[in-house]
């Protein structure tokens, strides 16, 4: 290794390497880490596995062999992702992702999605080249509230929501409980036995609306992600498969704390 590669992995200076990648629009710093691990993030020519990597502007890095650089602009936008769709920038398996719905011009822009929203749920769903703003948004310690509404069945007793208030175990997860969360009834248009529910979460736990539901006995029929920070689905992408290339002021309401 010569010494600019030596200076991006051992050295006090630089940019760590997961951040450097966000700030590329290649992924989100968690979803960094991963592409790192796995081997496919080369800075000079080296593979590159520990997260911890500094990097210098004048190093050369690639991810699966394409090289990388920071975005000169950065673009979020807010999709109304429908059912059926991965929140994923690549999927191997060639299934339907969120960006698909985005026209060329947009996908050129190397945006990648602001956290998680599956397959089978929809709603609204950023996707961005920002990495500081994917950060503020998905990272554990900001606690970025995300609001959603759920059509269940049964409809809930006042014990059963009292429950998911004060925090669930999650099946197949850990022992550890969720955080509270608030949770009421909603009205709308339901099938008989059917109603909906919000639920407003400060933590990103891998489909955890349906499991903490299904904590307490309660089977998710629809799942609809309505609000990131203080940004409305229904403000921004009323419609499925609409998108919206969200302003300073939007930015700032998804970003926005109570």
């Amino acid at each position: 290794m010569d010494k600019s590669q030596h200076d991006a992995a051992d050295g006090p200076t630089g940019e760590r390497l997961q951040k450097y990648l966000a700030r590329c629009g290649v992924a989100s710093r968690r979803q960094a880490e991963e592409l790192i691990a796995a081997g496919a993030v080369q800075v000079n020519g080296v593979t590159i596995t520990s997260p911890g990597t500094r990097v210098a502007a004048a190093d050369v890095v690639t991810v699966r062999g394409r090289r990388v650089a920071p975005v000169a602009q950065t673009i979020t936008i807010a999709l109304h992702k429908p059912v059926g769709y991965i929140s994923t920038a690549h999927d191997p398996q060639g299934r339907p992702i969120a960006a698909d719905l985005l026209p060329s011009p947009l996908r050129a822009q190397r945006l990648v999605p602001v956290g998680r929203l599956d397959a089978d749920s929809e709603g609204l769903l950023l996707l961005s080249n920002d990495g500081d703003l994917t950060l503020r948004l998905t990272h554990p310690r900001y606690e970025a509230e995300k609001e959603y509404h759920a059509l269940v069945e049964p409809v809930p007793d006042d014990e059963a929501l009292a429950q998911l208030r004060r925090g669930v175990v999650l099946a197949g997860v850990n022992a550890r409980p969720t955080a509270p969360a608030r949770v009421w009834r909603v009205a709308g248009p339901a099938p008989a036995g059917q109603g909906w529910i919000a639920v407003v979460l400060r933590e990103g736990r891998k489909r955890q609306v349906r499991l903490m539901c299904a904590a307490v006995g309660v089977r998710v029929r629809r799942l609809m992600r309505v609000r990131v920070g203080h940004l409305r689905l229904a403000d921004v992408t009323p419609q499925p498969g609409m998108y919206h290339v969200l302003t300073p002021a939007e930015i700032a309401l998804a970003l926005a704390e109570d």
